[in-house]
């Protein structure tokens, strides 16, 4: 067991972001010293085009900054190590980002300062804005300006991003000028990266303690698995919660297996444990390492495998498309990317009419949810704009999995379109919130959804045929033939001319239906109802009179039915307020 009281090395997640080409994995190799083993791509196409296809992490250490001695106390840290996670700028793998910017202290934001913002950018910012506090802005390529506008082109890019940045959460963040590769990807290393000593100087000052918890179940996030000949199978990434001590047992959740952990390793150091932020290999045997390349690992039975969830979600502002119930969109949760189907709901409060659903400041809370409140059925999300310019009301989704998916509770869940263009020129996050409720049952539709008070507003509109005596008519055209009508007999409808009823049952076989009219009808509805049966006896002589009948035809007595089904009642209930 080594001695706890040792200096030791506080871990530091840096979060490289970019549009593709960017010069990302140039800049994480320029600031690097120790190469962890996932580190610079190990994807053959990324070797022949010099991009990024999975995460890349490496790291450097510096001595541990003042300003981080003093919030440290008396634990005992003697150094920084900035663990720099390199994320794919490839629009199709969105996905990869997602998972990645998790586990992310703080972020940067590679721009190329010849191009400026591009459609990637703005995506990786969008995600860095749902998943972290802090950021910086490096301008790469520098080296590409000509030396005699180099720094009015600098200034003028600096002042642009800022402009990008002044309503986002990163609105006063630095931003910083470089060349991390002199000549290009191609060029010889003899050219001296620029910038990256100052840059180095930025990311101490920027550095802060992170707020790791050891307590509570362990999650970690798996980005490589390999084996090592008579060692058994190395799995490595970073614990996202919780901690982890040799001898323990871990769960592989996708594979529902447990194993028990022989080593562990921080930057290829023995270490008894480590815990939330520490980027480490755990040593498992007997386990094929073809199995999980991607992925988490657990406490055991501390994670859900979910059929169905229901979320809070809120559109991102830069989506321009419509968000429409029963549409599927890519769902990212935990660290898995699956296809699912949306519907959309909001609140009806008590007291509030027509589906209202803006709550109170209390009520307003992203995580609040209960299976006892009653909800209304959306068919398109609603956006600031459909309300008028008010606020956007706080609103849910149930999410329907194509197929299952493991994740942590209350974890955040981003949608978006990743089949649209990964050239065009519009953003492919639709939406983000966090996972409320999650349904581990394969049959969630019968065991867990009839629980779940989601109305959808009815009306149905027939006429009256005939009156049959003063208290009772008979409707056409409310139902089809097959309807059941036993299920609709008690409702009130009410008459085009103000009396109210109740439906007593249906009339002969063709759907038709007897109306009870228990303040009885006025002279005028019946006389109304019988001029319109006249003319359909056809005895009609002169053309006065047909004219006259042929307007009441015109206006016959409709008949009205409005009624709420709740979606997943078994039942198919119709309820009237």
């Amino acid at each position: 067991m080594a001695d706890s009281s040792l200096p030791k090395t506080l871990n530091f997640n840096v979060g490289v972001l970019g549009h593709v080409d960017s010069g990302k994995t140039s800049l994480a190799r320029a600031l690097s010293s120790t190469a962890s083993t996932a580190a610079f791509d190990k994807n053959p196409q990324s070797k022949e085009r010099g991009i990024t296809l999975d995460l890349g992490f490496s790291a450097f250490t510096v001595p541990l900054p003042e300003h981080l001695r003093e919030s440290c106390g008396d634990r005992l840290y003697d150094s920084l190590q900035f663990t720099l996670v390199d994320c794919p700028g490839h629009a199709s793998l969105i996905r990869t980002i997602i998972g990645g910017a998790q586990i992310i202290d703080l972020m940067i934001l590679v721009v190329d300062v010849v191009k400026g913002m591009q459609t990637q950018t703005a995506e990786c910012l969008l995600i860095g804005q749902l998943t972290c506090s802090r950021m910086i802005v490096i301008l790469n390529k520098t080296d590409m300006l000509p030396s005699d506008k180099r720094q009015a082109a600098i200034d003028k890019m600096t002042k642009r991003m800022h402009k990008t940045l002044e309503n986002t959460r990163f609105k006063e963040c630095p931003i910083i000028a470089v060349a991390a590769k002199p000549g290009g990807p191609e060029a010889a290393d003899t050219d001296e990266p620029q910038g990256i000593t100052e840059l180095i100087d930025l990311l101490k000052a920027q550095a802060f303690l992170p707020r790791r918890d050891p307590s509570g179940s362990l999650l970690m996030a798996v980005d490589h698995c390999f084996s090592i000949r008579g060692q058994g199978t190395v799995i490595t990434g970073t614990i996202l919660q919780g901690s982890l001590s040799v001898n323990e047992t871990v769960e592989i959740p996708a594979l529902k297996v447990t194993r028990k952990v022989k080593s562990v390793q921080m930057f290829r150091k023995p270490v008894p444990n480590a815990m939330q932020g520490d980027r480490v290999g755990v040593c498992v045997t007997q386990f094929d390492p073809k199995l999980l390349e991607r992925g988490v690992i657990c406490t055991p039975g501390s994670l859900q495998t979910l059929y169905a969830a229901i979320i809070s979600v809120q559109k991102i502002e830069y989506y321009r498309g419509a968000l429409s119930s029963r549409s599927k969109f890519h769902i990212t949760v935990g660290h898995e990317t699956v296809m699912a189907r949306i519907s959309f709901f909001n609140r009806v409060l008590p007291g509030k009419e027509n589906g209202d659903c803006r709550p109170t400041s209390q009520e307003q809370s992203a995580s609040s949810f209960s299976f006892d409140w009653e909800f209304h059925h959306l068919d398109e999300y609603l956006t600031g704009q459909a309300e008028g310019g008010r606020e956007e009301p706080q609103q849910w989704a149930l999410l329907e999995f194509e197929r299952p998916v493991t994740c942590p509770p209350l974890c955040l869940v981003i949608g978006s379109r990743l089949d649209s263009d990964i050239h065009g020129n519009t953003c492919r996050l639709a939406f983000h919130g966090k996972l409320l409720e999650g349904f581990e049952d394969k049959n969630y539709t019968e065991t867990a959804l009839p629980r779940l008070k989601i109305s959808k507003d009815k009306e149905k509109e027939g006429a009256v045929e005939r009156v049959t005596d003063d208290y009772t008519v008979i409707g056409r055209n409310l139902f089809k033939k097959e309807t059941n009508l036993q299920l609709f007999v008690g409702l009130k409808v009410t008459l085009s001319t103000g009396e109210t009823g109740s439906i007593e049952g249906g009339f002969g076989q063709s759907g038709k239906i007897k109306i009870r009219i228990p303040e009885g009808l006025k002279e005028e509805t019946k006389q109304l109802c019988s001029s319109s049966k006249k003319k359909g006896k056809g005895g009609v002589k002169n053309e006065s009179s047909k004219s006259e009948e042929t307007k009441l035809d015109a206006q016959p007595v409709t008949i009205h039915l409005n009624f709420k089904r709740y979606i997943y009642d078994p039942q198919k209930k119709m309820v009237q307020s």
